[in-house]
């Protein structure tokens, strides 16, 4: 290993981190937010009791929270702890880092000012997250989290109870402060890790060994998911990676890694395996996987 590659792979770690660390911050304090001024009784009355209903509404919620992915998996657990049924919840944590406002627009430059671009990926993104999260909502009875039911139990009575007095103002944002800097510390940590592997894939896997995979639709998306995973760039700026590979891959496989990379990469799956059970974080990245070709394969049969 050579002092040019010992500092490619710094500059890639360093400058992922320093790219994430806003958004975790961002991620943090609305789930603070949430935990201190949220009642359980209002996400109880907000959310339509019907299974697709709440799915379609988990859906939806993104656009007016603008979080990439690097935070987006505590502010989920924040509110399926509130009440939101998982289903929701996830379907918000599939689509929340693709359909807001902020990611929407960079697409939108990024394609040279292309609407349609920007269409195809909002579209997948919403139909790859409802179908995953329906399924999920099968397969899943009970809330799949690391900590245990006694302890999610005594967390969830303890903060009703403090919402049930009347508290100030100020000691409440205290409240949040406190909970982002435990909430801070506690996902850093995955982060930290995640862009390191990121790094050194980009770094050590040449990225013409998979370009030269993308012959056919199939193995062009497959080959789109892998990069999407591997590199694990934040939402606001993947569209400007994957503009640079129109003249190389369809827009279908395009439309893979743009939907997939914000759903599942590497910083937000050692994130998630911080938070949920293995067996339902893999069981997420199969179903994502596969909804996401079938869906880049049909884009590419509509758009070419």
């Amino acid at each position: 290993m050579t002092w040019t590659t010992l500092y490619q792979l710094n500059t890639i770690f360093i400058s992922m981190v320093m790219e994430a660390i806003p958004f975790v911050l961002v991620g943090v304090l609305i789930s603070g937010l949430i935990q201190t001024f949220v009642k359980d009784q209002w996400i109880a009355r907000i959310m339509p009791k019907n299974r697709f209903l709440a799915t379609i509404f988990g859906c939806g919620i993104g656009i007016f929270f603008p979080s990439c992915e690097c935070g987006i998996v505590p502010i989920t657990k924040r509110l399926i702890n509130k009440g939101m049924p998982l289903h929701a919840g996830i379907a918000f944590m599939l689509t929340g880092p693709i359909i807001n406002p902020i990611v929407l627009f960079s697409t939108y430059i990024a394609f040279g000012n292309d609407w349609e671009m920007v269409g195809i990926r909002a579209g997948l993104a919403i139909a790859v997250a409802f179908s995953v999260s329906i399924i999920v909502s099968f397969l899943f009875k009970d809330l799949p989290f690391r900590i245990q039911d006694g302890q999610a139990a005594a967390a969830h009575e303890h903060a009703s109870s403090i919402a049930s007095v009347r508290i100030p103002v100020r000691k409440r944002l205290y409240e949040v402060i406190v909970h982002a800097v435990d909430e801070f510390f506690s996902v850093g940590k995955y982060l930290v890790l995640g862009a390191f592997i990121a790094a050194c894939m980009q770094t050590f896997v040449p990225t013409s060994y998979l370009l030269h995979l993308g012959s056919n639709p199939v193995t062009s998306s497959l080959v789109m998911i892998a990069l999407a995973f591997l590199i694990s760039l934040c939402s606001e700026a993947d569209a400007f990676i994957a503009a640079s590979f129109r003249s190389t891959f369809t827009v279908g496989s395009l439309s893979a890694f743009l939907v997939f990379g914000p759903m599942i990469d590497i910083k937000n799956t050692l994130m998630l395996l911080g938070t949920y059970r293995s067996k339902f974080v893999f069981t997420l990245i199969a179903l994502v996987t596969v909804f996401t070709l079938l869906g880049s394969l049909l884009v590419w049969r509509l758009f070419g």
